[in-house]
């Protein structure tokens, strides 16, 4: 009995690391974005310019202006 209830403990805080770990789709629909505005496509761990403006200023784009791209 003692394993399951450590098995179940160590899954639950798997599933509450890994969902503070992740993007929150309430985040792209309070933007009005899609989620890769901020990941990039495939790679949701990382982020793009905007997604650390966006995690930087307590999760807002307010003022947020892209870079020009490289010539």
């Amino acid at each position: 009995m003692r394993h399951v209830r450590v098995f179940l403990l160590g899954l639950f805080a798997l599933f509450v690391f890994i969902s503070f770990g992740m993007a929150k789709h309430e985040y792209a629909k309070k933007e009005g974005k899609t989620c890769t505005f901020c990941h990039p496509a495939g790679k949701f761990k990382e982020l793009t310019e905007a997604g650390k403006y966006y995690k930087e200023n307590h999760n807002s784009l307010e003022g947020y202006r892209a870079s020009e791209p490289a010539k």
